[in-house]
C-alpha cells in the first residue's frame, strides 16, 4: 500500500466521524441537521479517498454493505446465555411476580422496576471490542446463534464505533431486537406479491427473514430498525442498573426503546403498563406487551435465573387480537411422538394483519370443555399476536345445524387403535411404524438444530420413506448414492451432495445428538443440560430418575421420559448401530465434577491494569469456581487490584472488602 499523506488520513478520519454522527442524527434521533445532498457529497468524497489510498477505517459507513454473499451462516457463541422471558397475561400474575421477587430477596420494601415495550422482532447480540463493532449473532438456542455480522452492519442506526461516552468499555455485548415498521412490511409484501413470491406472515417474520439473508445487499434494501435494551458480557465499565444502562446506550448513540419508565412498586408498574398500552397504538411498529425488569443489577444477580428465564424479569402480554369466524371442520394431526392433536379448519379471517384459516384445539377434552361444535361461530385469538387459538363459542349464532365432533378411535394415518395413557389428556397412536410418526421423527433427526443433514428436508424425507428407502433414522446412514439416482429431482450431483452431508453429520456433539433423538419433553435446553452432566451417551444407558432429578432444572415429567427412553433396549440398540456405522459424538459441554474449585462461591471485582488481559483474569477466576462482578458491594469477597486502580479501591476500603494483587490471586487459587 502506498504511503498515505497525514492530511489525507486526517480527512478520511474526519469524514468517517462526521458521517457516522449524521447517520445517528438521521436514523436514531430522526432529526437531521444537513441535507441529503450534503450527506451524499461527503460520502462520495470518502469513497474516492478510500479507493485511491486504500485506507479504510473499520467504522467507515462504506463498510455497511460490501461483503460477498456467504454460503451459510457460521455459529457464534454467547459469552452469557441469551435467555427468554417468562410471561404474565393478567394483573394478578404481575402481582404474583412482584411477591415472588420480594420473597426471594427477603424484603417487604417496594422494589424498583423498569417498564419497556416488548418489541416483536428478532433477538440479536452486538459485540464491541475497544469500542469497535466486530460481531453480531442471533439468539439461537440461547447459547449458540448464527453469525449475522455483515447483515447487521446494513442497519444504519447501529453504531460501528462507540462514541459520546466518557468511558468506552474494553468489551461489551449489547442485546436488542431487530424489527421492521408496518409500512415497510406492507411495501415488501406488495412487491413480493407482484413478483409471484410468497408473502411474509407478519412484520416479525419479515424482519427475521431479512436479517437471515445470505446476501447482505438484500438485507440492505429493506428498512430494518433495532431497539437496544439488554447487556450480556462486559468489562472495563461500571453500570449499576437497567435505567442507567439505557441512559448509557443513549449517550453512546445506540437506538433505545421508545419508552422506559422507572416504577417503584407493583402499582406503579401497572400504571406504566396501562400508559404504554395507550401509547403503543401510535408506534409505527408492532409491540405485543411490556417488559418489567428489576432495575438494580446487583439485585438481578442475587435473583439469578431458572431453567430458561431470568427470575428478575417478566413480559406482560397485552390482550391479543381477536376475530369471529365459522368453524368448518375438525381434523386430526399426528405428531412425531404419536400425540393426536385436533386442528380446527376455519373460514379465513384477518386478525391483527394476518389471515388465519387454522387453529389448534390442543386436545379433545378442551373441545368438550369449551362446548365447541362443527359449524359454530367461534372467537379466535392470536395469543402474543402470533399463535391462533379458539377461546370460545358465539352461542347466540347457533342454528341447530351444528354437529358434535367425535374423537377418533383410530389413527387417521395408519389406522392403529388410539390409546389414552393414565393421567394424560392426549390421545396417542402407539404404532412405532406409523408413517406420520416415522417421517416426523426422521425430519426432526435431520433438522438443522439436530444432526444438521443439509439436503434432507421434509419433501426428501417423505419421498425416501414413501419409496421404502428409510423406515427410521438409522436407515439414513445406510443410504447409498445408487439408491438416489433414479428418484425424481435427484441428479448425479445432488445425490452425491446428500450422501456427503449424511457422512459429515456422523461427527456431532452429545447435546445435538440427544436433541436429535426426539425424546419426549427433551428440547435443546434439556439436551444441553444432560450433556453438561453426563460425559458420554453410554453414561445415559439405563439411567434412573433419581440421578436425573438431581439436576435442578429437570422436572419429574422430563426425568421420567428420559428414563423410559434410555431403558428401552430397542432405542439403545439403534444408538449402538449408529456408532457401528461411524457416528462420533463429542461433548464439549461436559462439566468436570472432579475438578477442584478452590474459590467456589466467592465473588471478585477487578480494578486497574493487571499483568494479563482482564478477560483472561476473569476466566481464571471463573474456572476456579469464583464469580466476577462489575461493581464493589458488601457481597464482594475480594477486590483484585492492579496498577492505577480506580474508585473501586476506595469503595472496597470503605466497606472493608479484602484486596489482593494478581500474584496473590494465583496463590489463593493454587492454595499455596
Amino acid at each position: 500500500m502506498k504511503e498515505i499523506p497525514e492530511e489525507i488520513k486526517k480527512e478520511i478520519e474526519k469524514l468517517v466521524k462526521e458521517l457516522n454522527y449524521h447517520n445517528y442524527r438521521y436514523y436514531v434521533l430522526d432529526s437531521p441537521v444537513i441535507s441529503d445532498e450534503e450527506y451524499d457529497m461527503m460520502l462520495r468524497r470518502l469513497k474516492e479517498l478510500e479507493e485511491q489510498w486504500g485506507y479504510i477505517l473499520p467504522d467507515s459507513p462504506t463498510q455497511r454493505v460490501g461483503a460477498s454473499p456467504s454460503e451459510k451462516f457460521e455459529k457464534v457463541e454467547h459469552r452469557e446465555p441469551m435467555l427468554s422471558l417468562d410471561n404474565a397475561f393478567s394483573i394478578e400474575e404481575l402481582r404474583e411476580f412482584d411477591a415472588r421477587i420480594k420473597r426471594l430477596l427477603g424484603t417487604n420494601e417496594s422494589i424498583e422496576y423498569t417498564v419497556e415495550p416488548k418489541y416483536d422482532g428478532l433477538a440479536v447480540e452486538l459485540s464491541y471490542k475497544n469500542g469497535v463493532f466486530f460481531k453480531a449473532g442471533t439468539r439461537g438456542d440461547g447459547y449458540v446463534g448464527e453469525d449475522i455480522t455483515q447483515n447487521i452492519k446494513t442497519i444504519k442506526a447501529i453504531p460501528l464505533r462507540i462514541e459520546g461516552v466518557d468511558k468506552v468499555p474494553d468489551e461489551i455485548d449489547i442485546r436488542g431486537e431487530v424489527y421492521m415498521n408496518i409500512d415497510e412490511f406492507e411495501r415488501i409484501n406488495k412487491e413480493r406479491q407482484e413478483r409471484g413470491e410468497p408473502v411474509f406472515a407478519n412484520p416479525r417474520n419479515a424482519a427475521s427473514g431479512s436479517v437471515r439473508q445470505l446476501d447482505p445487499s438484500i438485507t440492505a434494501r429493506r428498512k430494518l430498525h433495532m431497539a437496544c435494551y439488554g447487556i450480556g458480557y462486559y468489562s472495563g465499565i461500571e453500570i449499576k442498573s437497567q435505567f442507567d444502562f439505557i441512559e448509557w446506550l443513549r449517550k453512546a448513540r445506540f437506538p433505545i426503546p421508545a419508552y422506559i419508565k422507572i416504577a417503584r412498586g407493583v402499582d406503579e408498574v401497572i400504571n406504566a403498563i396501562k400508559e404504554l398500552e395507550r401509547i403503543r397504538q401510535t408506534y409505527p411498529f408492532e409491540t405485543d406487551g411490556a417488559v418489567v425488569k428489576v432495575n438494580d443489577f446487583e439485585l438481578q444477580k442475587r435473583l439469578g435465573t431458572k431453567t430458561r428465564e431470568p427470575r428478575w424479569a417478566i413480559a406482560y402480554k397485552y390482550p391479543a387480537h381477536q376475530g369471529i369466524t365459522r368453524l368448518i371442520n375438525i381434523l386430526s394431526s399426528v405428531g412425531r411422538t404419536g400425540v393426536i392433536t385436533p386442528v380446527a379448519i376455519l373460514e379465513p379471517v384477518r386478525i391483527g394483519g394476518v389471515t388465519v384459516s387454522k387453529s389448534t384445539l390442543h386436545n379433545w377434552d378442551e373441545i368438550k370443555r369449551k362446548n365447541i361444535k362443527i359449524g359454530d361461530y367461534v372467537i379466535v385469538e392470536r395469543a402474543g399476536e402470533v399463535i391462533p387459538h379458539i377461546i370460545g363459542v358465539v352461542i347466540d349464532r347457533r342454528t341447530g345445524n351444528e354437529t358434535e365432533p367425535e374423537a377418533p378411535a383410530h389413527c387417521p394415518i395408519c389406522g392403529a387403535k388410539i390409546v389414552r395413557e393414565p393421567g394424560e389428556v392426549a390421545l396417542k397412536c402407539i404404532n412405532l411404524n406409523c408413517p406420520a410418526q416415522v417421517e416426523e421423527r426422521i425430519k426432526h433427526f435431520a433438522s438443522r438444530r439436530a444432526m444438521n443433514i443439509e439436503g434432507l428436508g421434509d419433501k426428501t424425507v417423505s419421498l425416501l420413506h414413501e419409496r421404502g428407502l428409510i423406515k427410521n433414522f438409522v436407515d439414513i446412514y445406510k443410504l447409498k448414492q445408487d439408491h438416489l439416482r433414479d428418484l425424481p429431482g435427484f441428479a448425479e450431483l445432488s445425490s452425491k451432495k446428500l450422501i456427503e452431508a449424511i457422512e459429515r453429520s456422523k461427527r456431532t456433539t452429545l447435546a445435538r445428538f440427544i436433541y436429535a433423538l426426539g425424546i419426549s419433553q427433551v428440547g435443546e435446553y434439556a439436551a444441553k443440560l444432560l450433556a453438561e452432566h453426563f460425559r458420554t451417551i453410554e453414561d445415559l444407558y439405563h439411567v434412573k430418575m433419581e440421578q436425573l432429578i438431581k439436576i435442578p432444572q429437570i422436572g419429574e415429567k422430563t426425568a421420567r421420559a428420559i428414563e423410559q427412553f434410555f431403558n428401552n433396549e430397542e432405542n439403545l440398540e439403534a444408538i449402538d448401530e449408529l456408532k457401528r456405522m461411524g457416528l462420533t459424538v463429542e461433548n464439549p459441554d461436559y462439566q468436570e465434577k472432579e475438578k477442584p474449585l478452590p474459590i467456589k462461591g466467592l465473588t471478585f471485582v477487578i480494578t486497574g491494569t493487571l499483568p494479563r488481559p482482564r478477560h483472561e483474569v476473569q476466566e481464571i477466576i471463573e474456572q476456579a469456581g469464583g464469580r466476577v462482578s462489575s461493581s464493589v458491594s458488601r457481597n464482594t469477597d475480594y477486590l483484585v487490584v492492579g496498577e492505577d486502580p480506580g474508585s473501586k479501591l476506595t469503595k472496597a476500603q470503605e466497606l472493608g472488602v479484602k484486596t489482593v494483587s494478581f500474584e496473590e490471586l494465583l496463590k489463593l487459587i493454587r492454595q499455596d
